[in-house]
């Protein structure tokens, strides 16, 4: 499964392999992460937080990636630097019931 979407911030892809693991691409960013995760509540939107300076809002999930991505404990995120990998790091799938309530 390959999805796609525009982001705020550029564009990102969710791919997921045959054993239901899920690869989340994003361009690069300042900055390493600091104990990131990922926000998640089933819907069209997940937040990732980098860290305190650096969190990327994951718009317009494909419907086709909501439920495994929801079905996941963790997440391998790469960040690309035109097309080379600038880094690659697993991320916790932290699930809540409203993505926006924590936002308020």
């Amino acid at each position: 499964m390959v999805k796609s979407a525009n982001q705020s911030e550029g564009q990102y892809d969710i791919l997921q392999n045959s054993a239901g693991e899920i690869l989340i691409i994003i361009q690069y960013r300042d900055g390493g992460p600091e104990n990131p995760r990922l926000v998640y509540d089933g819907g069209d939107q997940a937040l990732l937080y980098r860290s305190r300076e650096s969190a990327v809002m994951l718009d317009a999930i494909n419907e086709e990636a909501r439920k495994p991505l929801r079905a996941v404990s963790e997440v391998l995120m790469v960040e690309l630097d035109n097309d080379d990998v600038a880094r690659e790091y697993r991320v916790p799938v932290r699930n809540v019931k409203s993505l926006e309530a924590l936002m308020k």
